[in-house]
């Protein structure tokens, strides 16, 4: 039983322990883990009546897809990366530029396009950042040149983490929360998706032009196939990819969580992993997220009780009213919205406030479509504001602290908001365009 507190307490404990428990997520004092973060605000959030223990049941209920569906597909990637797939996939592309500075840097964005979709954004993000770092210095690019290539790689895993359910951890949050099934998902955002690319690529190449060589040598580089280390599971890993999609967009027409594919494949990667000499399957079970399970349960019980102290519900009606307005208006507030809330207090706490606001908000069909996938958008792209916006950014900038690349906040800042504002302001164009059709 929780402590009794009169509503207006509740509301001032409900604020401090979702800021606390932000504070140890973000800065992990003491090198407390995020999961371990997460819980701990919600046991005070339980200790102060916030939350009532038939909430753990909700919780659970609503995030034990997403949570083991994004367990799997980083395992899945943990273990093609360890046969090389991703380095082949580098080194080919840094082949096909045949020698082009600009050729290879438009190429590694819709490489990390690719990768983002299909392994979601952190796969994208903490496995080819490194990748395209070390191909960088074997073809011996200065720093000032490795840049462009880096931060275009860290911008487009978010950017272009829309067009599948399994692309980021939030799509599947907020798909699962209003039930919308992989199919329907992917015909709403794929357009989107295309438009953020694209823009994403054209934002990138302005913003980095000047910094990106004009020419490299591709001898320096090795041959794409000596990348591969073991060629038998390197064969099956596409079969075994083509298969998993087809599972994922089935799932919804079979009325299965996407989660029962992603783990079913997770498995059969895992027990071709034993067999292989290439694949260190501990160190693949030790670097995966499984903290995710416990951070999302946790998180999300903080934001309930946020809910349940009637916070969220003051945001539902600011979204009510710019829906009056039409769904143009409604797509650009909701993803803007969501964006810069991402942006100050993460992207994940973001899709969970959002999405429980968006449900109190009663609104019609024609509108809710639009604001759930305007939400989601907004916490795909908001991310890249800052530093702090997604636990992926977070990653990505310690990877690249211990390969001796210091990225500033400031510096960070800079670039984010230059190249997020309009790629997500033409990214909701393109949500709003779909809508129409």
């Amino acid at each position: 039983m929780g402590l009794l507190l009169s509503s207006e307490y509740k509301i001032i404990f409900a604020i401090a322990i979702f800021l606390f428990t932000l504070f140890l997520v973000i800065k992990k004092p003491y090198n407390i883990g995020i999961g371990y973060s997460a819980i701990i605000g919600a046991v005070l959030a339980f200790i102060f009546g916030i939350i009532k223990y038939t909430d753990i049941f909700k919780v659970i209920n609503i995030v034990w897809d997403a949570t083991f569906t994004f367990v799997a597909i980083i395992i899945i990637s943990l273990i093609l990366d360890e046969i090389g797939f991703f380095e082949w996939a580098a080194l080919h592309i840094a082949k096909f530029a045949g020698g082009s500075g600009r050729k290879m840097f438009i190429y590694i964005i819709f490489l990390g396009a690719l990768v983002a979709a299909l392994f979601a954004n952190d796969g994208a993000a903490l496995i080819i950042t490194p990748i395209v770092y070390e191909k960088m210095k074997a073809l011996k690019f200065e720093r000032k040149n490795m840049l462009p290539f880096i931060m275009a790689g860290g911008f487009i895993a978010d950017t272009a983490s829309l067009p599948f359910k399994i692309s980021n951890l939030v799509n599947i949050v907020s798909a699962d929360y209003f039930n919308i099934g992989f199919f329907t998902y992917f015909i709403n955002m794929f357009a989107p998706d295309i438009f953020s690319i694209i823009i994403s690529a054209c934002a990138l190449y302005l913003f980095f032009r000047k910094d990106i060589p004009v020419s490299y040598d591709v001898g320096l580089l090795k041959i794409p196939k000596d990348a591969i280390k073991d060629e038998k599971l390197f064969k099956y890993s596409f079969l075994i990819l083509v298969l998993l999609l087809g599972g994922y967009f089935t799932s919804e027409f079979l009325n299965l969580p996407v989660s029962l594919f992603a783990i079913t494949f997770a498995v059969v990667f895992a027990f071709l992993g034993f067999k292989s000499s290439a694949v260190n399957l501990k160190s693949v079970f030790k670097n995966a997220p499984w903290s995710i399970v416990i951070f999302s349960i946790g998180m999300y019980l903080v934001v309930f009780g946020l809910k349940n102290v009637g916070l969220t519900g003051l945001l539902g009606r600011s979204i009510s009213y710019f829906s009056r307005f039409g769904g143009f208006v409604l797509t650009v507030y909701t993803g803007y919205l969501a964006a810069f809330v991402s942006s100050i207090m993460n992207n994940m706490p973001t899709v969970m406030i959002n999405s429980l606001a968006i449900h109190s908000a009663n609104l019609k069909n024609i509108m809710l479509k639009p604001a759930v996938f305007a939400n989601v958008i907004g916490c795909d792209l908001g991310p890249k504001i800052t530093p702090i916006g997604s636990l992926a950014t977070l990653l990505w900038l310690h990877v690249l602290e211990r390969k001796g690349i210091k990225i500033s906040w400031g510096y960070y800042f800079k670039v984010g908001i230059i190249l997020t504002i309009p790629v997500l302001f033409f990214t909701l164009l393109g949500l709003y365009l779909r809508m129409l059709l």
